[in-house]
Formats: C-alpha cells, structure tokens, sequence
C-alpha cells in the first residue's frame, strides 16, 4: 500500500474506507460529498455505484468513480489508466505486472464518459471545493469523450492491481 515506507516514484491517492471519485475540474465545487443536507449525499451516491468504475451527474458533467474496494490509486498516462494497488510486494513490482495485467484482465461492460477537461481524483467523502486540501490527483486530461473499461488482474503470485483504462473517442 502506499503508507509503506518506499512510496516510490508516483502520487497514490487513498480514502478513509469509501470509493474513490475523479470529478472534473470545471464541476468541482458542485460536488459536496458527505456534507450535505440532502438525506442521500453525494458520497451515498458514489458509495451506491456497483462493479469496479460508475459514472454519476455532477453539475452540468459527469464523475468518474472508481467503485469496489478503496485501494491506493494512482493515473499512469502512458497507459492512460488509474491503477488500484490491491496488492503487491513494492510499487515496483505492482507496476512492472501493469502491461500483463492489461492483456489479461477480463473486463468489465465499457462506459462512455464525456469529459471537459482535467480531473481531480480525491476521496469521495470530501466536498470537492476542498479536494486541493485534502489527497488528491489531478490527472490532465483531454476534453472529449472516453470509452472506460475496469478489471482487476493478477499478474504475478502476490501481485494483484485494478485497473481503469481510458481510451480516448474519435
């Protein structure tokens, strides 16, 4: 997990037990996560989302959340993926079993996700007003539309990942 001592070479995002969300930039402060008066919050909301990735309305856009269990996650663009570190010795035996795990996962159904621009992936718990506050990833992102495809893969013996893939959409 990314509280070992050696993090080493990327940034891992991590919740306090709920999921984690990757909300754009230009929606940011309509997301109030668990500080709301409505009765279903916005964190209810992305804790109700089934399978490993889901998308929910946020302003005038939609959120990316990153469902199942809260592993430490990080973006790797050259594989234009979030990875979900479930387990693994080091991050550098996670990461060099990411090119394995990416042919051989068994993918869940796609989702399309419009996006405008760059998001910020932070714990869904927190009001996204606050997320340069708290942990959080900001991931540069394209404006455009994405196919997203997520799995969990096992790429070595004591290797487990999750995996959300982005392909960008002519």
């Amino acid at each position: 997990m990314a509280r070992f001592a050696d993090r080493g070479v990327l940034e891992w995002v991590e919740s306090g037990g709920g999921p984690l969300i990757a909300v754009p930039e230009v929606v940011l402060p309509f997301w109030a996560g668990a500080d709301s008066e409505e009765l279903d919050t916005d964190y209810d909301r992305a804790c109700e989302v089934s399978g490993y990735a889901g998308l929910l309305p946020v302003g005038d856009s939609a959120a990316l959340v990153l469902g199942d269990e809260p592993a430490a996650t990080s973006y790797l663009p050259e594989h234009t993926a979030f990875v979900r570190w479930s387990a693994a010795d080091s991050e550098r035996d996670l990461l060099a079993g990411v090119p394995a795990a990416l042919k051989t996962a068994v993918w869940e159904q796609e989702l399309r996700w419009q996006v405008p621009g760059p998001v910020v992936l932070f714990d869904s718990a927190w009001p996204g007003g606050e997320a340069d506050r708290q942990e959080h990833l900001r991931v540069p992102l394209t404006a455009g539309s994405y196919a997203v495809r997520a799995a969990y893969a096992q790429p070595g013996a004591e290797t487990w990942v999750g995996l959300v893939q982005l392909s960008r959409l002519a």
